[in-house]
């Protein structure tokens, strides 16, 4: 008796097992920014894309594969040549993302590694047919522009296989070391016209200014000499005065000289003497 007892237990617990295992096989999971696509032994790909949650498979006949669907950057490095012929470098970031609506075709076209398979040839094409638009030096000074228009194309031509690009902009741009090499020099170039014009703008004004002093000490000269001929000795007698007045203003403020003025009387009868001037040593 407790031999069929336990026989019978055996058989429920193995039951209850293989039930059990068939379950753990029938369901899986999507997790979140994922999206399941799932291959039919009998059908192929199927059109219906599993959301995120808890699914059920048929065992041994249907086999989920779980896709990515969050936006995922990517670099594209590109040599291209410009309109002017220089060769140049690029690198594009591209923030992608496959359309959930026709995530199952682009299994099935694609494979798992759809992004790896469109987005590096879709990004050197539409780099070649943008920058041969422009001049090597345009691209540095229209680089938003060109950008935006690399952006552009790139995003139509990714629709056309279900892909959704986010963000698509220039991260790296150089030239070869001759077109480099060249701008240097053209930039000392430009420096250097720039000093020779202010040096030669400077002499001019030099050149003005000394016109302009030459002809105010000739109209001094001519005033000097009318004022001579026609007051006589008066006016020399008054520059006389300002000048003694200047050098008196100036031996005020040394600390050195100091002045003595005479006790006597002058011999030509005048109420004033004349006074002595001492410089002292600091």
């Amino acid at each position: 008796m407790a031999a069929k007892l336990l026989g019978g237990f055996a058989q429920v617990t193995l039951g209850g097992g293989i039930l059990l295992a068939g379950l753990d096989t029938a369901l899986y999971n999507v997790d979140g920014g994922h999206r399941a696509v799932i291959y039919d032994r009998f059908s192929g790909i199927l059109d219906e894309v599993k959301d995120e949650g808890t699914h059920f498979r048929i065992p041994l006949l249907q086999d989920p594969y779980i896709l990515d669907v969050r936006s995922t950057p990517k670099v594209i490095p590109g040599q291209t040549g410009t309109k002017d012929l220089q060769m140049v470098n690029i690198s594009l970031r591209v923030l992608h993302r496959p359309d959930v609506d026709h995530l199952a075709e682009i299994y099935k076209t694609l494979g798992k590694d759809y992004a790896e398979r469109i987005l590096p040839s879709l990004g050197n094409e539409c780099l070649k047919n943008v920058v041969a638009q422009y001049n090597a030096e345009q691209l540095l000074t229209e680089r938003e522009k060109v950008s935006r228009q690399i952006r552009e194309d790139l995003t139509m031509r990714a629709k056309e296989f279900n892909l959704l690009l986010d963000d698509v902009a220039i991260t790296h741009l150089s030239y070869g070391k001759d077109f480099t090499t060249s701008v240097e020099q053209k930039q000392v170039a430009q420096q250097e016209a720039e000093r020779s014009k202010f040096l030669v703008q400077k002499a001019e004004q030099e050149k003005r200014a000394a016109v302009i002093r030459a002809e105010g000490e000739s109209e001094a000269a001519i005033l000097i000499t009318e004022a001579l001929s026609t007051h006589g000795n008066g006016f020399i007698e008054v520059r006389r005065i300002d000048a003694a007045r200047d050098i008196a203003e100036t031996l005020a403020r040394s600390r050195n000289v100091s002045y003595l003025p005479s006790s006597g009387s002058g011999g030509d009868g005048g109420g004033g003497g004349r006074g002595l001037l001492l410089k002292l040593d600091a």
